[in-house]
């Protein structure tokens, strides 16, 4: 299930990425060979309007091909390579920019249908994780835990500072109201990996208030704008050797990522969805040779020399960094699968 949900969400990112680069193409008058999902081996096509429609073997990515971008095309008055700077820059920010106009639409659908999450004080379950201390002992979502170890709860902190206090291998008896019925159950809380105190591996309820349209719109807005100030930290982190390539996450990290926040309920998957859009915009706007920013990039010194680069240098270059980025992703993806072994 995690592997569908990834494999929706990253088809749903690129369609909105590359949608960007294919309508400002077409509005500019710039012709567009095919539209393609995927990259690799097409399992099967449409055509229309001039336009082939694709989809490919490998859904990690797609593309626009447009006029004017390949060898011996280079030439075609109506093609990319022949246009005005300005006009290659925005074809390129289309792209981008559509993964940040897709994030704030998520956002603003979840804070406008769904609600904004709102913790519960009393102390009750939400969500019990698979595999830690409360799930095997029986604990089930709703919940209400009314005493440990003797001690009344009548609030969740109350119930999480009993479990921060536990002492390593203690058992808690931990007295519950389930369909009118009082059920002691034994647990054990236990440490995890990057975790202070001690967890059972429980949530506790929200209550989703939804907002109102103007409202959301405000929210998303501003949840835009941190999540994008947060990932550039991250990115300068990365440039200063604050963080290491080792930090970051392939195909096979974010599937984990993603059954991880599945867990915990589709708000979650909706907000996380609106991260990794925000993330693939940012990335794209890096001038890396085969992505959107050295494109601009290059557009950039064609408007300010006046003449274009040389055609066949600028691909070389753009092929180069596309195998640069091939690499950087067996390398993430060859980390990812060393964590999961490692657990």
């Amino acid at each position: 299930m995690s592997i569908l949900i990834t494999l929706l969400i990253i088809a749903v990112l690129v369609l909105a990425h590359e949608w960007g680069h294919f309508i400002t193409a077409r509005k500019i008058g710039i012709p567009v060979h095919e539209f393609s999902l995927g990259f690799g081996y097409k399992l099967f096509s449409v055509n229309r309007d001039e336009v082939q429609y694709s989809v490919r073997l490998f859904p990690l990515g797609g593309f626009v091909r447009m006029a004017g971008e390949e060898m011996g095309d280079n030439e075609d008055p109506a093609g990319f390579n022949s246009r005005k700077p300005w006009e290659k820059i925005l074809v390129s920010f289309a792209g981008p920019f559509m993964n940040f106009v897709l994030a704030l639409i998520i956002f603003i659908l979840v804070y406008a249908a769904i609600g904004v999450p709102l913790a519960v004080d009393e102390p009750l379950i939400g969500k019990v994780i698979a595999g830690n201390p409360a799930a095997q002992a029986g604990m089930q979502p709703g919940d209400l835990v009314v005493a440990v170890n003797g001690d009344r709860i009548a609030a969740w902190n109350e119930f999480t500072d009993e479990i921060a206090a536990a002492s390593e291998g203690q058992v808690l008896k931990v007295d519950v109201e389930r369909n009118g019925q009082i059920i002691a159950l034994e647990i054990t809380p236990s440490r995890t990996e990057g975790s202070v105190n001690p967890t059972i591996g429980v949530i506790n309820a929200v209550q989703y208030q939804r907002q109102g349209i103007i409202t959301s719109m405000k929210m998303g807005l501003v949840q835009t704008y941190t999540m994008t100030v947060l990932l550039l930290q991250s990115l300068g982190m990365l440039i200063t050797g604050g963080a290491a390539v080792n930090d970051l996450a392939g195909p096979v990290g974010i599937t984990k990522l993603v059954g991880d926040v599945a867990r915990i309920g589709p708000v979650f998957v909706l907000n996380f969805a609106a991260f990794l859009s925000i993330n693939l915009g940012l990335i794209n706007l890096l001038p890396i040779p085969a992505l959107d920013g050295s494109k601009i990039v290059f557009s950039l010194v064609e408007a300010v020399r006046r003449k274009p680069l040389d055609p066949e240098k600028e691909g070389f270059i753009h092929w180069v960094g596309f195998m640069l980025l091939m690499l950087l992703i067996v390398l993430v993806t060859y980390n990812d699968i060393i964590r999961l072994i490692k657990g």
